[in-house]
């Protein structure tokens, strides 16, 4: 009898992309330009009309109208009218998240759940998160704990492989880390200057948000993100305000901003927090006692500036470093960064818009690891 050999390897295949129904295609175009539009509909399809003219994004089967019915019935949009019948259409809490969950694969790519919070404390010991070394198993540690594949592999050596016999002395405990809560504030700033010179500077730090938003409170949901804006005087948003969010006629009170976030974080019973703040111009208002502002776009006014130094510093005092995302490079703002972040011994970096969402990602996970105590 002809024995049959079995060849192991690999077989390729032409890429073949997965095919998207025009819903999904259309809807996933919809989310961008509401992000854009900051939650206008009525503008948000006049766009998605003029890309379908000129990138014929909808055929006779499908089209713009059959879109927005099953946009309707899956419960992404909805009429928003009053007694007499007037009013328009809006979003709903369902296309928020939707929106975030795009910002967060777009951003940080597509990261599983995680059941419980992940930031690692220095010390070894009954933990939930594990290191790859191995100790003997002690009374008291949990059965869930033990290596049965290192344990089986020691009994072998131990005892040999003629008969199974397996041993306290043979079960080793794979080694875990506690884990611990972070607390952060994101500040965005929404002065007028996030939409000068052309650039929408504003979109790109609301996907941010949205992004970090939903990688917290998927991965890392016993930690906290607080979210605030801050042009003349800062004050909190929610999480579903975000994809609503525009510039406003404002000067720059970063002051007030990091005022309000330490306020924030010394109500946290979390040992480990944060400030990220993003912004692409100067401090140039202040609120002062009397209520009045203060106000001076010329430069870098040494007032303003003096009690932006004196806030890092407090935020220090506080254990709260603050990470910096400049939105601009001009030699003298670079400056006043490089001074506010030894003040606070924090960090800064000097960024255009591309790339923003991963280094904030990356920052919060390398803050996550270094800033964790037992």
């Amino acid at each position: 009898m002809k024995k049959t050999i079995h060849k192991k390897g690999f077989v390729f295949q032409v890429f073949e992309a997965e095919q998207k129904s025009p819903f999904d295609t259309l809807f996933e175009i919809f989310k961008e330009l509401i992000t854009h539009t900051s939650g206008d509909f009525d503008e948000a399809f006049s766009w998605l009309r003029d890309l379908d003219k000129e990138y014929s994004l909808t055929t006779a089967e499908y089209t713009i109208d059959d879109f927005i019915e099953d946009l309707k019935k899956k419960g992404y949009i909805k009429d928003d009218l009053d007694k007499d019948g007037n009013g328009g259409t809006k979003i709903t809490a369902k296309t928020e998240r939707s929106i975030r969950q795009q910002a967060l694969n777009h951003i940080f790519g597509k990261l599983k759940r995680s059941g419980s919070g992940n930031h690692r404390s220095k010390s070894l010991g009954v933990g939930d998160e594990h290191t790859g070394e191995f100790r003997g198993y002690q009374f008291g540690d949990a059965l869930d704990k033990v290596s049965v594949t290192e344990s089986l592999k020691n009994a072998q050596i131990n005892h040999g492989i003629g008969s199974f016999n397996l041993t306290e002395d043979d079960l080793v405990v794979e080694e875990t880390l506690h884990k611990s809560q972070m607390s952060t504030v994101l500040m965005i700033d929404i002065s007028h200057s996030m939409i000068l010179y052309g650039e929408d500077r504003i979109t790109p730090a609301k996907k941010v948000a949205m992004a970090l938003a939903e990688l917290i409170t998927t991965r890392y949901p016993k930690d906290t993100l607080d979210i605030l804006v801050f042009g003349n005087d800062a004050w909190l948003i929610k999480i579903k305000d975000l994809p609503y969010l525009t510039v406003g006629p404002y000067h720059t009170n970063t002051v007030a901003g990091l005022q309000l976030a330490m306020d924030v974080l010394r109500r946290k019973r979390h040992t480990n927090k944060q400030i990220f703040m993003i912004t692409d111009g100067k401090p140039s208002c202040l609120r002062m006692p009397d209520g009045q502002y203060y106000k001076n776009s010329m430069g870098l006014d040494s007032f303003i500036v003096n009690k932006c130094y004196d806030s890092a510093q407090q935020a220090r005092r506080l254990h709260i470093p603050i990470t910096t995302f400049m939105i601009a490079k001009d030699p003298y703002l670079t400056q006043f960064v490089r001074e506010f972040t030894a003040a606070n011994q924090g960090k800064a970096f000097y960024t255009g818009l591309k790339g923003l969402g991963e280094m904030i990602f990356e920052d919060y996970e390398t803050n996550r690891k270094k800033r964790i105590r037992g």
